[in-house]
């Protein structure tokens, strides 16, 4: 049976740690790092990922900035916003919440943002850092996969990891930051034959692909660490990972939960990237 992986209490463990940061800078009479949070429409979970953004900012004491624009409003109208927040000294990061709506271009929108306020790390310039081993901030979802390995000592360098995915957002970067800490990284995807002659290779293995119980036991070697990054409803509406946890946390050493693994931890690392990004601009 396996041991979970608490990312709960991890990304509880993240913030405390931003916290202490902001608490000092209020003592020493300093700016508070801000972070602009930018909802396009009225999509309800993109505004439930928004107000708990605005939660966790007033948790380690940032600056929180929303603005709410309705649905019609234009590209130029949105890329114009941007440009002002990118010139505002005070702004430490700009994140624009996914979808936007269908008459915007959401690739063009995020390559405006400024690298050093890309605080989700969608811009091309950060995927190129990270591609050089180079980054300035790393990607929420990815780097918070990083930190729950690290805090429980499980060592990269030298295993077998397997990403299951390729999406930009987490596959790819996931990949790249195992693979930057000396991990033997193959990536699975749609066309990959034989995925489970794959998986069962793994000493890691991380799962993105967005579909419930994609994964099993039967997927799994003896002893594997499984992080389960997905996030769905399986048949009964009942929110779930893509991986049968029962299964695999008979086999696994270590599993994260969903929910309670992955998700607090893309949310704290945003609020770590946001303070990274307050360093960069004061030259801390």
């Amino acid at each position: 049976m396996a041991i979970i992986l608490d990312g709960k209490a991890v990304a509880a463990k993240v913030k405390g740690e931003v916290k202490e940061r902001v608490d000092l800078l209020k003592k020493e009479g300093k700016r508070i790092p801000a972070l602009a949070v930018i909802l396009v429409g009225e999509d309800p979970a993109s505004a439930v990922y928004v107000r708990n953004k605005k939660k966790d900012c007033e948790e380690v004491g940032f600056l929180s900035i929303g603005h709410t624009l309705p649905a019609q409003t234009t590209q130029e109208e949105l890329i114009a916003l941007i440009d002002k927040l990118n010139a505002d000294d005070t702004v430490d990061g700009i994140l624009c919440q996914l979808p936007v709506p269908k008459h915007i271009d959401a690739g063009a929108v995020l390559e405006r943002i400024a690298p050093d306020k890309d605080v989700d790390c969608f811009h091309p310039v950060s995927a190129g850092k990270l591609f050089r081993g180079t980054p300035s901030l790393l990607p929420c979802t990815p780097a918070g996969v990083i930190r729950i390995l690290d805090e429980y000592s499980i060592d990269i360098a030298g295993k077998n990891c397997v990403v299951v995915g390729r999406s930009n957002i987490v596959g790819k970067p996931a990949a790249m930051m195992l693979l930057d800490r000396n991990g033997t990284v193959t990536v699975c995807h749609s066309k990959t034959k034989d995925l489970a002659k794959v998986t069962k290779s793994a000493d890691i293995l991380v799962s993105a692909v967005g579909r419930a119980d994609f994964i099993n036991g039967d997927m799994i070697k003896e002893g594997a660490v499984v992080v389960d990054v997905g996030m769905n409803r399986n048949a009964e509406g009942k929110l779930c990972g893509d991986c049968d946890y029962a299964s695999c946390y008979e086999k696994a050493s270590y599993i994260t939960p969903v929910p309670g693994g992955v998700g607090p931890m893309t949310r704290a690392m945003l609020m770590e990237n946001t303070m990274t990004a307050y360093g960069i601009h004061e030259k801390l």
